[in-house]
């Protein structure tokens, strides 16, 4: 049931969370139906600036959102929660006032659910893009490999990643996103189950990461020179799991949205990419999934 809230929003006190508020982030996830992923909120703890509201009550966090840097020119903004228990009586909007206002006139992007869209959008926020999730079980052969197995180029392989080649990967990623994400990026070693990356004659024209969620593992990052390229990547990826996959595609990819298809995997859901500012940077061309939505 939910419960009046036991101050004024003005007089609900906001803090920087700690790593030592983890378990009562993965909470909050698990109260709203979320998974509880605590890896993801771990990462986002050390990586981030993450608010939270404490529950005057003492039952764990009334509110979290989520503020990830990438210097002057954007920060991304996710994990905006509010316990069920204060649903629908402003703490959202509160917390979201504040971290804008904390950010000062750093660019905002986020990505919306259509319950929250209509919030953002009273904040400012303008729609500049489309995300569709897809998600499912990849079939494979009786070889272990993906049964849809995608055409690959004479040239192009895909490997599991190494410390060599961090630096090639910074630099693809800055040409994607048009930011530097390093303080992101150099967590993915450490965070994902399996990282790969695809070259060609030499070159790396691609990487990728999978990384778990509950009962399914993420694909994300997933940056590549072209879909033929992102498909080899996620091939490589789902043949090292034997979860289902689920993955935060950008709409205008639609020749690796119709390869998922083709491969069993559902569109579930979808979400707005939205911005406060400006609009986004880098080549959209290159750059097909996110590490999570809540790291734009």
């Amino acid at each position: 049931m939910p419960s009046s809230l036991p101050l004024p929003l003005a007089d609900l006190p906001i803090r920087r969370l700690t790593r030592d508020d983890l378990v009562p982030c993965a909470d909050l996830s698990e109260d709203r139906d979320w998974p509880r992923d605590e890896q993801r909120w771990g990462l986002l703890l050390a990586a981030g600036t993450v608010y939270g509201i404490d529950d005057p009550a003492g039952k764990g966090l009334m509110a979290t959102c989520v503020v990830t840097s990438y210097g002057p020119r954007q920060a991304a903004i996710g994990m905006l929660l509010v316990s069920g228990r204060y649903a629908r009586q402003g703490v959202a909007r509160h917390l979201m006032q504040q971290v804008i206002a904390s950010t000062g006139d750093t660019p905002l992007v986020l990505h919306a659910t259509e319950a929250g869209q209509p919030l953002y959008e009273q904040l400012g926020f303008v729609a500049v893009g489309r995300t569709v999730r897809v998600s499912g079980q990849f079939p494979q052969s009786g070889d272990g490999t993906v049964a849809q197995s995608p055409a690959v180029r004479p040239g192009l392989t895909v490997r599991p990643a190494s410390a060599g080649d961090l630096q090639a990967m910074l630099r693809l990623d800055s040409d994607a996103f048009g930011l530097d994400r390093t303080h992101l990026l150099t967590r993915l070693p450490a965070f994902a189950d399996h990282l790969r990356v695809a070259e060609e004659n030499g070159e790396l024209v691609g990487y990728g990461a999978l990384w778990p969620s509950s009962e399914s593992h993420v694909v994300g990052p997933l940056i590549a020179r072209d879909t033929v390229t992102a498909k080899a990547l996620v091939a490589s990826l789902a043949e090292a799991t034997d979860r289902p996959l689920r993955a935060d595609i950008d709409a205008r990819h639609d020749g690796l949205l119709d390869w998922f298809g083709e491969c069993g995997l559902q569109q579930v859901s979808a979400t707005t990419v939205m911005s406060l500012g400006s609009g986004r940077h880098g080549d959209w061309t290159h750059r097909f999934a996110p590490l999570s939505v809540a790291t734009g």
